[in-house]
């Protein structure tokens, strides 16, 4: 079993489906309304968690109502919160999300996940030291990342980072990092000096951009690899890219080759779309073995 931290935000998603899509200054008639816990590091603990790993979530909730039903989803999901502390002074953070037209937009408000500083972070090292893997993403403080990579390097740790949002990322960041998934956009945003080309010819083996359904790319040493996804029917897109970051996390910390891993985590991520939620349709170990 492999034992990943997970060092990111925890968040309560609040849902709208609409058929149509608000412009600016414009109402439009919802379809539905949901609550259902989210963020980019607490989706991809539970993706994690459901594919196998032993995963331990590092992060801050709001001692508010989100926030007790932020943790009970994490025990719900069997990943471990010793290390997940709900602050007094500070909201829980919420992501407002519009399902229309077949896509999402969506609206982060970090509040807690603020408090995931550097020192926050130190309480839980020698958790971090015991991993086969970190993972990493934007929706905390730049400097806990920044913190992080020096930990991880110093320690000699695999470390993933999923820099989204999208935000420049420290140079230091970029070499510490064991591997590094932006899809394009955020590819753009990191290396704007350089083209994608350019970019996956100087992280070899280190850089996987994702391409949405065009798949994954990255350059294995002597040439472009483009691993494909998975054709489905998406019903709700949020979280996929979580998903795709758990899943190749626990198949990189499990061992398995570069190509390998990647094309168990679009399959993970493939079937993730399929149902509503960012974690109501993240799979099982057993039904994306199935599916391979």
């Amino acid at each position: 079993m492999a034992k990943i931290s997970i060092i990111g935000s925890s968040s309560m998603d609040l849902v709208v489906t609409s058929s149509k899509r608000p412009g600016a200054g414009e109402t439009v008639l919802g379809e539905s309304f949901k609550t259902v816990p989210g963020g980019k590091g607490a989706n991809q603990a539970v993706a994690a968690a459901r594919l196998g790993a032993d995963v331990t979530m590092i992060g801050r909730v709001g001692d508010d109502h989100f926030g007790q039903q932020i943790l009970r989803n994490f025990e719900e999901n069997h990943v471990h919160i010793s290390h997940v502390k709900p602050v007094t002074h500070m909201e829980s953070g919420t992501a407002h999300i519009v399902l229309a037209e077949g896509d999402n937009s969506i609206v982060v408000v970090k509040a807690a996940n603020n408090e995931v500083t550097p020192a926050y972070v130190e309480e839980a090292l020698d958790v971090i030291r015991s991993s086969d893997m970190v993972l990493v993403q934007q929706e905390i403080p730049a400097e806990t990342v920044i913190y992080v990579s020096e930990m991880c390097a110093k320690y000699h740790i695999p470390f993933l980072l999923n820099p989204a949002p999208a935000r420049e990322v420290e140079a230091s960041v970029i070499e510490n990092a064991t591997y590094i998934t932006p899809n394009e956009h955020e590819a753009a945003i990191m290396f704007k000096d350089m083209s994608l080309q350019e970019a996956l010819r100087k992280y070899p083996n280190k850089l996987f951009v994702t391409e949405g359904s065009n798949g994954v790319r990255f350059f294995d040493g002597e040439q472009e690899v483009v691993v494909p996804t998975y054709k489905v029917e998406a019903v709700d897109t949020t979280g996929a890219g979580d998903t795709f970051n758990a899943a190749f996390a626990v198949a990189l910390a499990e061992g398995k080759s570069l190509a390998d891993s990647v094309k168990f985590a679009n399959r993970a991520a493939s079937l993730s779309v399929t149902k509503f939620g960012a974690q109501g349709g993240m799979p099982t170990r057993r039904e994306v073995e199935e599916q391979l």
